[in-house]
């Protein structure tokens, strides 16, 4: 296990946390995030995408000229996909971009990714955020006390409001409940950063 200090919104240490070693000390698979991230990307797409075909371009009803006697190529329709104005061969059409990915490998998944932000001493623990009211100004000046740079995830408590309306007008930080946690937003983060009682939700083997 790995010990990593629990500090206070002013940034105090108030003790150690161990990490459970297998959520926070196996060795990342790289391509089972890869291809969990790669679904959880697809399952966002709305997959609206739509081109219309000969059949649903207006007009065409009539053959453009007879088929032979003009010298030129024989058509049936001028809503061909030969020609300007015609329907789309092959276009995109709606479809459902949802990928089946395997709950082991979900897991499997964000375990790596936590794992490597471990690794970097990129993981934070703070007691509670202190804050009984949303205050903007207040959530900066916590995660400059507790050193958190670039971009954050705060992985919150779900009943914790105030901590949550205060740091969602800020652009780099990202909150998420404790049981929302997934492999996508803890790779794209700098730091993450657990509540005491958010990391007791994830901190089991």
């Amino acid at each position: 296990m790995v010990a990593v200090p629990v500090r206070d919104a002013a940034g105090a240490e108030r003790g150690t946390v161990e990490l459970a070693a297998d959520v926070f000390g196996i060795a990342p698979n790289v391509a089972v995030m890869h291809q969990v991230v790669t679904a959880q990307l697809a399952a966002r797409r709305r997959g609206t995408h739509k081109t219309k075909t000969r059949s649903e371009v207006r007009g065409g009803g009539s053959k453009p000229w007879r088929q032979k006697g003009t010298g030129r190529a024989r058509h049936g329709s001028i809503r061909s996909p030969l020609w300007r104005g015609g329907g789309v061969a092959h276009g995109p059409q709606p479809r459902n971009y949802a990928q089946s990915t395997p709950k082991k490998m979900k897991r499997l998944a964000l375990r790596s990714a936590l794992s490597d932000r471990a690794a970097e001493g990129k993981i934070l623990v703070v007691e509670d955020w202190g804050l009984d009211a949303p205050s903007t100004k207040s959530a900066v000046a916590r995660l400059e006390a507790i050193g958190a740079a670039g971009r954050v995830l705060a992985v919150l408590e779900r009943d914790d409001t105030a901590a949550l309306k205060s740091f969602r007008n800020l652009p780099r930080v990202h909150t998420l409940p404790a049981d929302q946690l997934n492999t996508y937003d803890v790779l794209l983060s700098d730091v993450v950063v657990f509540t005491s009682a958010a990391l007791a939700e994830v901190n089991r083997p």
